[in-house]
């Protein structure tokens, strides 16, 4: 029986794992800080969609240079051990009420940084649909919470409402733009979209 390449691990996985990450998820955020220089040290970032923690676990080691704080939050706990002294983690649902009320209470952030993702269910009209909702829950909270400056990163699924979600960007961040890493798998059809400068809206 074939294997499929998702089934083997790739260059980015095993160097995920030789530095110390739980998933090959950091090196996309590493490329797009590369990009776009959206954290700062010093900064308050959320990151929405947290676990594993790869992306939590990078912001603490190289965006922030001990100093600034993270806000993690993820329906399952981050498999970090230790979790780094910066990081305040919340398990349940970012978007409702409870987690809410915590996130504006640790706010306002200077960046919020997401990869969070649907439950695949392999029917991509679904998958998109779902990867849209998450992707416009995301931008809600930036809208509400970021302060002015301040800089996004969001994960969606191609197909899934980019457009709309663009539009929707534009009317508070100075810039928007799409960015495929490349540390994508090549099969995947996930896009992240970037807001730099929120203005004063």
């Amino acid at each position: 029986m074939a294997t499929s390449r998702r089934d083997r691990a790739d260059s980015y996985t095993k160097r995920a794992h030789k530095e110390g990450y739980p998933a090959r998820s950091v090196y996309k955020l590493e490329e797009i800080q590369q990009n776009f220089n959206l954290v700062k040290p010093g900064d308050v970032v959320l990151d929405v969609g947290a676990a594993p923690g790869s992306w939590t676990l990078y912001t603490h080691k190289e965006l922030l240079k001990g100093r600034g704080r993270i806000v993690a939050v993820d329906l399952n706990p981050l498999n970090l051990d230790p979790v780094p002294p910066t990081v305040t983690s919340f398990v349940g649902d970012a978007f409702s009420k409870e987690i809410r009320s915590l996130l504006v209470d640790n706010g306002p952030y200077d960046a919020i940084i997401s990869d969070v993702a649907p439950m695949t269910m392999g029917n991509r009209a679904v998958d998109t649909t779902r990867s849209e909702y998450l992707a416009e829950q995301v931008v809600f909270l930036a809208k509400e919470h970021l302060r002015e400056h301040g800089n996004l990163v969001v994960k969606i699924f191609q197909g899934g409402g980019q457009v709309e979600i663009i539009k929707e960007m534009r009317t508070f961040f100075a810039k928007v733009k799409p960015f495929k890493p490349k540390a994508c798998r090549d099969d995947s059809f996930e896009i992240y979209l970037v807001g730099l400068d929120k203005k004063n809206v």
